[in-house]
């Protein structure tokens, strides 16, 4: 299995990418194709493909900022079952965000994932694929580490037509087992950055992020 990265819409590789997004996630999460033209071309934006006998089995996007030593992971897809595409992904981002981080001159500090909440939202079907059933990715995040950021969390769509997504939780990967908490200026300057290409903010996302800048600190709780 090769770990294939992807800058340009034009990669032959790219609409295969697409089109398993599509198949997988709901509409609102994805991003239409032409939007994803500038992304892709933007050096702190990582999106990989895993590529088995010349098809794409499964993708993953993420991105690490060097100013907060934290990272993102956007998204990760598993196309088939039964391949083990999850680790190969796992690993091969986890060594990627750990030399990024060594260039840097730091050790990573830890991972942000929005994370779905099925307990809450059950209607879900990631295209059929057992893998991507929400209850398995949630019990998977959580092994690897995962933690549950507390506050009520939505996000802006990525249709950007303003609506607030709810059903998810923000995740975060520490390094350090022993943290138990994330500085609220982290989070809130994190979030800032990271919905800065939608503009139509949901005025609940607006409210959300007033409310964390009041604290000090996030707890960190199981998932």
């Amino acid at each position: 299995m090769d770990y294939h990265r992807i800058t340009s819409i034009e990669d032959p590789l790219f609409r295969s990418m697409h089109e398993l997004m599509q198949h997988v996630f709901p509409p609102e999460e994805v991003l239409e194709y032409d939007l994803w033209k500038e992304p892709l071309e933007d050096p702190g934006i990582r999106v990989f493909v895993a590529v088995l006998e010349g098809q794409v089995v499964g993708a993953t996007e993420y991105r690490y900022y060097e100013d907060f030593n934290v990272a993102m992971t956007d998204f990760t897809i598993i196309g088939q079952p039964g391949l083990g595409i999850g680790r190969f992904l796992w690993k091969k981002r986890e060594a990627d965000l750990q030399a990024l981080a060594a260039a840097n001159g730091k050790e990573l500090t830890g991972m942000f994932a929005e994370i779905y909440d099925p307990y809450r939202v059950e209607h879900y079907e990631f295209g059929g694929v057992k893998p991507m059933d929400p209850y398995v990715r949630r019990e998977v995040l959580s092994h690897i580490g995962y933690k549950r950021l507390d506050f009520p969390y939505v996000h802006p769509s990525w249709n950007n037509d303003g609506e607030a997504v709810e059903g998810l939780d923000l995740g975060f990967l520490p390094m350090d087992e022993q943290m138990e908490s994330v500085p609220a200026e982290l989070v809130v300057s994190f979030l800032r950055r990271y919905y800065t290409v939608l503009p139509n903010k949901p005025q609940a996302w607006l409210d959300m992020v007033a409310e964390l800048e009041k604290k000090q600190s996030v707890s960190l709780l199981p998932i």
